[in-house]
Formats: C-alpha cells, structure tokens, sequence
C-alpha cells in the first residue's frame, strides 16, 4: 500500500505565498524553497522538504505532479534533465532526455508534415531519470514521493483560469488520437471547460501508482510497457520493447564555467544549453555592461552578437556525445576573446558571414522548468518536456499519459540549413538510438561554494537567452531575483537573423536598426527562479508572471 500521511501534508500543510498574492514580492523562506509553474506541484515540493525530504525528493515529487496538474509539459511521457548542486560534493546533471527508436535513419522525418502522431514520440526517459536522481540523493521511500501525484490525478484538481485557456485551447486544435480528448476534453470533449472544474484522471493514478509501486521496471517492461507498445501498433509509430528494455538515462558531468568570480553550472550535451551559456557568458566578460546599464542599446547590441555566435556554433557542433565528438574550445575563454574582438560596436554582423562551412538551401517550444532548494543548500534545476504543447497529444490508451513528440527536435532533413531557421547540420541528425539536441538550461550559479541563483526557462531555442538575461540581470546588473525575473528579455538564435525584443521601447528599437539588427518584438520565456542571500541565508522565490506560477517556501 501507498502512504497517505505525504497527500495530507499537501492538502493541509503547505506554507507559502502565490504569485497572485503578492505579484511584486519575490517568496522569502529559510528553510526550503520551490518554484514552478504549477501551484499545486509546488506545495507537493514543499510538504516533502517539511518532511524530511531533501531537494532532489522534492523534484522527484514536483516532477511526478506536474504530470498530473502541468499536462501541458509535465510528464512521464517525455524526458529532460536535472542539474544537483549538493550539499557537499561536486555537482552534477542527470540527462534523461528520449532517445531515438531503433528503426529509424537519418532521412526517416525529412518528409514529415505533422508533428502530432504517434510517429513523432522519441523513448520516454522521465521515469527513469526521476529514479537515477532519487537512487543518488533521495532520503524519502519512492511510494512517499509518489503518492501526492496519484492523490492528485485520482481525486482530481480544480482548474484555474490559465489551466482553462490551456485545455479549451489545445482541444480545438488539429491531430493526436481520440483518447486525448476523451481524458482532456470535459465530457469527452462535448462541452468547454470552466474555472472551479475538476480534472480527474484515473488511469494516470493507476500509472503512477504502479511506478512507485514497481519503480522503472513497471513502465519500460511491465504492463505499463505492454500498453505503449500497443499504442505504437496502433498508430504506427516506431517505439518497439527493445527500445523502452534498453532505455537508460546517464549521470554526466555539468558544463562549468565562470563569469565576473561566479561558479555557473549547466546542462551539456545533448543539451546545448551548458556550452552555448557559458560561452555568451565569457563572451559578454569582454565588455562593461554594467557602465551601460541592462536596457542600453550597447548592452542590448553586445548581447545579441554574443547570442548570434554561439548559436552558430551550436549549430556546427553541439549533438549526442555518444555519437558526436563535441570540442572543448567552445567554453574556452580564448575562443570567447576572439568573438569578442570579432564584435563590431557599430554594426550588427551579419548572421550569414558565420556560416563558414554550412551550406544553406532556401526552402515547438513547450517545456516546462522548476527550481528547488532545501535547507541543507542542496539545489536542484530541473527542465523538462514533451516538446510542443502537450507534447504529440497522443495518450496512451489505459495508461492515461501523454507522449511526446522529441523527433522534431532532430535535424531531420540532412543537408537543409536555411535562413529561416531550419538546420540541417550532421551533428544533430537522427539516428538510432541517438538522444536529439536540446536547448534546456537548467542553471546553478554559486559563489565561493554557495549557490546563489537557481533558474532555467521553457521555450524552445528562446531558453538559453531567457537564461543569459537572468544570469546577467542577476550578476552585472546586481538586481534581486524578482527584478531579474521581470526584467524585459531578448533573443538572437543565428537564423533567422532577426533579434527578439521584449522591450517595445521605440528609442531603443529605433537605435538597434540602426546599427543593423532586424527587431521584432516578442514575449519570452517562463523563468521560476531562487535567489539566495549568501550573508543571511534567505531564499527569495519568483515565480515568472509572465505565465501561471507559484514560489512556495517556508
């Protein structure tokens, strides 16, 4: 049997303050801190470091919640990574991101035109990345961690107004199968959703209880197995049972680096999230952006050209290190100082004069991120996704979950680079059993041992600047963590060759077109961060406004 006395600890214990609350306050606590998008997943996390649980007990609890409450990118269908900064010891990443099926080739998706089958699923790898991260650090039974999840998808949660836009939204959108809008769709999809409604979901209990009954084994070769297996029949897709049976999710070193005196600890490949901060980061050591203040245009230029340069070279060289050899230089501080130098302070570089060797043919972004700390210091950054929103929307028929739909995230057409954005390098093309490139950028940064800033973001490519804006709002620009967070953002991934403002400034605007940067301007991102105040221990948790979100602390 589960044990219950966890789902009392959410349902009366939990301490903390909404975003709805005090929306220009960042959350203080001494004792524990979680911030996610979900409300109801951050009062799981909180309850469990009430009971004795540490930071990565926690995530595993968040993780397994938002599943539940968060469809639209919590998952076990999916996979991602998570980056430990503990107590003691040296930190580390958890990559669990999916992998490619077996059967499939490099060319396999080149004539895709939907996103949205069962074709599109890559091997899930949440459940066994929660595991491996919890065998490593967690204090707590698996069944604890597990059983607010079930509580929550057994009895239902209430629907909030951004869970009802979400649903209603999703539902009347092309693809997936029918069984998405039996479990999503109220009434089976006959009749909209409404705020104070509740969502139940049976068998997702039923799936997650076997999970913390069982643990990895019960999804990737039990009954649970059986059930996805006779979704890819069903639909044709290409997860066979030696692709779920031989599954693992690896613990790798984090890509360090450090800026101005600060540690910062990423993801590495296959993310590209740990090597392409750290180089915008030695970049940006080049410059004074403190003396030009966050919203000049000379920072807002120097940004960009660093954002530009990076993402070239992500393109070039970032994929699967098992299949890829990616080179040290590019988090090198050499290599940083002669992107710096090639900077032109009066004029944007043209985006194509970076392309070197990549030939150019003319011719999904919903993830979700949440940051933890406990007591003792432990940290944990936690990303993860099922790529689009709601990932292929297809659900498992009896299981009661979500696949994603990560195939995308390949470069699935060898050869095709465009100017649009479409990358067709050989770093990142498909192959079996290969893990696709990722953009996730589950972020620590600390100084003289301590953390001091816990952070990430979804949003496709967006998420590596989302990140930089944080980190150097945080470090050049020395604002609390509620500022940092609501500070305007910008985005430049290489092609197209356009740069992203947030900031709809004219001034500013009409400055940057002027040195040549084509601006358009666009909402980014969804930063829940921690501050830590190193001289009083306090942790201050903001949750981003631009989208639903709770700090929970105590």
């Amino acid at each position: 049997m589960l044990r219950s006395g966890i789902v009392l600890g959410v349902v009366l214990g939990a301490t903390s303050v909404g975003l709805g609350v005090e929306p220009a306050q960042a959350v203080t606590g001494k004792h524990g801190m979680v911030v996610c998008v979900s409300p109801e997943a951050a009062d799981v996390g909180v309850a469990i470091l009430k009971r004795g649980g540490n930071a990565v007990d926690a995530a595993v609890a968040v993780a397994f919640s938002m599943a539940v409450t968060y469809p639209a990118a919590g998952n076990v269908g999916g996979g991602g990574f998570m980056l430990v900064y503990p107590r003691s010891g040296e930190p580390t990443v958890f990559d669990y991101r999916e992998t490619a099926p077996t059967s499939v080739t490099n060319d396999t998706f080149a004539k895709t035109t939907t996103w949205y089958d069962h074709k599109a699923a890559g091997v899930p790898g949440t459940v066994r990345g929660l595991e491996l991260a919890h065998k490593r650090y967690g204090k707590l039974p698996r069944h604890d961690l597990g059983a607010p999840a079930i509580h929550l998808a057994d009895q239902g949660f209430v629907l909030d107004t951004s869970m009802v836009k979400s649903l209603n939204e999703v539902l009347k959108k092309p693809g997936g199968n029918d069984e998405f809008c039996r479990i999503f769709g109220k009434d089976g999809g006959k009749s909209p959703w409404a705020v104070g409604n509740r969502l139940v979901q049976k068998d997702l209990a039923t799936t997650l209880r076997r999970i913390a009954e069982h643990g990895p084994a019960a999804f990737y070769e039990g009954d649970l197995a059986d059930l996805l297996l006779k979704e890819m029949n069903v639909g044709g897709g290409y997860i066979t049972k030696k692709d779920l049976a031989g599954y693992r999710a690896k613990e790798r070193p984090p890509i360090h680096g450090t800026y101005r005196g600060y540690d910062v600890y990423g993801p590495p490949p296959p993310s590209s999230g740990g090597i392409c901060l750290v180089e915008m980061l030695n970049v940006l050591e080049s410059f004074d952006l403190k003396k030009w203040g966050p919203n000049s245009t000379q920072t807002r230029h120097v940004m960009a050209e660093a954002m530009r340069r990076a993402f070239a070279d992500r393109a070039k060289y970032i994929g699967d290190p098992d299949f890829v050899t990616v080179p040290d230089f590019l988090i090198s501080k050499q290599h940083a100082k002669k992107l710096a130098e090639s900077i032109d302070l009066t004029k944007a570089t043209p985006s194509a004069s970076l392309a070197g060797d990549v030939q150019f043919t003319e011719e999904g972004d919903h993830t979700t991120h949440f940051s933890i700390i406990d007591g003792n210091g432990m940290a944990v950054s936690n990303t993860y996704t099922l790529e689009d929103n709601y990932g292929s929307r297809v659900v498992v028929r009896g299981a009661g979950y979500l696949l994603n739909n990560e195939m995308g995230d390949f470069n699935t057409r060898p050869g095709v680079t465009t100017t649009k954005g479409r990358i067709g390098t050989a770093a990142n093309l498909v192959a079996p059993g290969k893990r696709m490139l990722s953009s996730q950028c589950p972020t620590v940064v600390a100084r003289d041992g301590k953390v001091v800033l816990v952070t990430g973001s979804p949003g496709g490519r967006t998420i590596i600047n989302t990140v930089l804006c944080v980190v150097v709002n945080t470090i050049d620009f020395e604002m609390d963590v509620r500022a940092a967070i609501d500070a305007p953002r910008q985005h430049h991934q290489w092609f197209p060759d356009e740069l992203l403002l947030e900031d709809k400034d004219p001034d500013l605007t009409r400055k940057l077109e002027a040195l040549g940067h084509k601006v358009r301007h666009h909402p980014q991102g969804d930063a829940h961060s921690i501050g830590i105040d190193s001289k009083t221990g306090v942790f201050y948790g903001a949750a981003d406004k631009r989208i639903n979100g709770k700090a929970a602390g105590y």
